[in-house]
C-alpha cells in the first residue's frame, strides 16, 4: 500500500512539475515584443536601470510576472495597460523571447 500511495504522489509531481512548464513560441514571442522595446531594449537588455532587463530571465517567472501584472496582483500602472491586450499564449511567446536571449 505505501509503495502504492508513493508511486501516486510521484506521478502527481511530475504532473504539477510539467504544468510549470512554460510552453511559448519564442519566433511568434519576437513578433510581439516590439511592443516591449521601449522600455527594455528590443534584445531584452534595457539601458535605463528604471527598467529591467528581460533577457536570460526564467521562462516561467516571465509568465508568472505577466499574469500577475494582468490580473492586478502585481501593480504597475505601467505595465497594466501594457499586458492588457495579451492573451496567456501571448504571455508564453514573450517569456520564450526574451528567456532565449543572452544575457550580456
Amino acid at each position: 500500500m505505501r509503495g502504492l500511495a508513493a508511486i501516486a504522489i510521484s506521478l502527481f509531481m511530475l504532473a504539477a512539475a510539467g504544468a510549470a512548464q512554460a510552453a511559448g513560441d519564442a519566433a511568434a514571442g519576437k513578433k510581439k515584443a516590439a511592443m516591449c522595446a521601449a522600455c527594455h531594449g528590443m534584445d531584452g537588455l534595457s539601458t535605463q536601470p528604471i527598467y529591467p532587463k528581460l533577457a536570460g530571465q526564467n521562462e516561467v517567472y516571465l509568465v508568472s510576472a505577466l499574469k500577475a501584472y494582468k490580473s492586478g496582483a502585481r501593480d504597475n500602472p505601467i505595465m497594466k495597460p501594457m499586458v492588457a491586450p495579451l492573451s496567456g499564449q501571448d504571455m508564453e511567446n514573450l517569456a520564450a523571447y526574451f528567456s532565449s536571449l543572452e544575457c550580456k
